[in-house]
């Protein structure tokens, strides 16, 4: 069971309130918001009308509600279990817009359905991969996430748009008066105040922009005219294929998929005070819940999903992360679809405010990657799988020019400083993997050698290999109770021989002597056993091993005795 952090108020299985949940849904409805302005890109691109937007947002609110109540399950095989509302994925902008412009709607439909298919084989694997993603390859996904979300949010906090290519005073003052009312009231603030901060900064981020004209009342009006009661046109535009765009659209989906990766290791990290390494088996889920909501994207006509980081972000920075939370937002996501003018009271976002959100989230995620990055120590090689990768990540928004020819499939990998630094963390993480296991060799006398020496010996190769000092302190016990065990039953005829291997996700210990098997048991004698039976203590001290460590395997070959203990990194 997790262990629940102090800075958190609802945990990830705590119950609020209805009206608690109804607040913290709509606090999240408006980060995710923002990302509704990739269904108006797209439309505008490809010659489409404001009402086909319209309508694209309508059903992207449905299938996004769908989404981020199954990713908040934590039952079966669908869903991470956590709250990770879903968006509008930007990694499927590249990929969808080369379907729109060679197909229209139906075919962006069509490939992002098959696209969900890819992420479902994918959800399939991931969990037999965790070699591939390590503390400091999630850690710098986490990050990137964060990092990306500068340019926009830096943007829109200057209220540069098309109507203002240059800073605009009003809008930067809106922006700021909203990111310190955030700030203020998250980090000063107590209880509600803290919890609804954002919520709190919107309000008087809105109303700061109606008096300083930057909402208008052609804003209000737009909200007005709205119906009140719309059913989306849900499936009518088909779905079509092209072979030619498989390759965009895996490329798509797998950056997205690494990317929800990132933000589920962040959310488990949150959610835990012990946490130690990604757990790979509700990733799965996670990813598997978001291939759902492709495949319900493509035959219900909306867009690529995936996890929002920036609402990641904001569970972090309001310490409200209850599961809960994922059901009451996708139910008023939901509702919203259905009333056009409830909706347009998210749409009419003014930029400004978007801005200030968004500065606020990638805070808390860029903060995360740092941690999950220094979970572990930092040696040689994972200071270049790190720091090459941010390099060449952030390069994109540098120096887009570099990547300017780059071949069509290969796009959504380069436009995006977040898909190139994760590919470069996997690659180099995978090339700099060649020659980490390391491994050295201990004898040890019965009767002669200390405890002292076993501890000198595992703490200096703990330090060399940056291991654990929770894993080191394990082995270092195991070590030191078997040769005190089997010192006192004299079970070994000359030296032992321990060979301590490490390959950062395993340290395992081989010992090897002559002489007489040492049990092991699984259930730890009763105190009438040891308070009668001499040999009890004997048992006792196998089990406590057996306890210590994740797995003992041991056996008699050649005369020679080989105990095996295994721990998990």
């Amino acid at each position: 069971m997790p262990t629940k952090p102090a800075n958190i108020i609802y945990g990830i299985d705590d119950k609020p309130g209805l009206g608690t949940l109804l607040m913290l849904g709509l606090q999240h409805i408006f980060i995710l918001s923002i990302a509704f302005i990739f269904p108006v890109v797209i439309i505008d691109a490809i010659g489409g009308t404001a009402e086909q937007a319209q309508h694209l947002i309508s059903i992207s609110m449905i299938v996004t509600g769908i989404g981020t109540i199954l990713q908040g399950i934590n039952r079966g095989p669908v869903g991470s279990g956590y709250l990770g509302p879903h968006v509008n994925g930007p990694a499927y902008l590249s990929a969808s817009l080369m379907a729109g412009k060679i197909g229209g709607v139906p075919l962006i439909f069509g490939m992002t359905a098959l696209g969900g298919v890819f992420e479902a084989l994918f959800s399939r694997i991931i969990s037999r991969m965790r070699a591939i993603f390590p503390a400091e390859v999630t850690g710098t996904i986490v990050m990137m996430v964060g990092i990306e979300i500068i340019p926009l949010g830096a943007t829109k906090f200057l209220g540069l748009d098309t109507l203002h290519p240059t800073m605009n005073l009003p809008a930067f003052f809106v922006a700021l008066i909203t990111l310190l009312a955030m700030i203020s009231f998250n980090v000063w603030g107590k209880g509600k105040l803290r919890l609804y901060s954002v919520l709190i900064g919107l309000s008087i981020g809105y109303t700061v922009a109606f008096f300083t004209g930057i909402l208008t009342k052609g804003h209000i009006s737009h909200v007005l005219r709205a119906p009140l009661f719309s059913f989306p046109p849900i499936g009518q535009s088909g779905m079509s294929f092209n072979m030619t765009l498989v390759i965009p659209f895996m490329i798509a989906t797998l950056s997205s998929a690494l990317k929800t990766m990132g933000d589920l290791t962040t959310c488990q990290k949150i959610n835990d005070t012990e946490w130690k390494r990604p757990d790979m088996k509700s990733i799965s889920r996670g990813i598997l819940a978001c291939s759902v909501s492709n495949l319900l994207s493509g035959v219900t006509g909306a867009l690529g999903q995936s996890l929002s980081s920036s609402n990641v972000g904001l569970s972090i920075a309001t310490g409200a992360t209850s599961r809960r939370i994922a059901l009451s937002t996708g139910g008023i996501l939901i509702f919203v679809a259905f009333f056009p003018k409830l909706a347009a009271i998210f749409v009419i976002m003014p930029t400004p405010i978007m801005g200030a959100s968004l500065v606020f989230a990638a805070c808390f995620m860029i903060l995360a990657g740092i941690q999950i990055m220094m979970s572990r120590m930092i040696d040689a090689r994972k200071t270049f799988v790190i720091g090459l990768s941010i390099v060449f990540g952030l390069s994109v928004e540098f120096a887009p020019e570099l990547y300017r020819d780059i071949h069509p499939w290969v796009q959504p990998v380069t436009t995006s400083s977040l898909s190139l630094a994760t590919v470069c963390a996997i690659v180099l993480n995978l090339l700099f993997r060649i020659g980490i296991a390391k491994s050295q060799t201990i004898e040890l006398e019965p009767g002669v050698d200390s405890s002292e020496k076993i501890f000198t010996f595992m703490e200096k190769q703990g330090s060399l290999w940056g291991a654990r000092k929770e894993i080191i302190f394990r082995a270092n016990s195991v070590l030191n109770e078997f040769l005190e065990s089997v010192t006192e039953l004299g079970l070994a005829k000359g030296k032992l021989r321990a060979e301590v291997s490490f390959d950062e996700f395993n340290l395992d210990m081989n010992i090897t002597y002559k002489g007489s098997l040492m049990e092991f048991p699984e259930k730890k004698p009763t105190e009438e056993e040891l308070m009668h039976d001499d040999s009890a203590f004997t048992r006792l001290s196998g089990f406590l091993m057996r306890s210590h460590a994740d797995r003992v395997k041991s056996s008699i070959k050649d005369g020679q005795c080989i105990v095996q203990f295994h721990f998990d990194h």
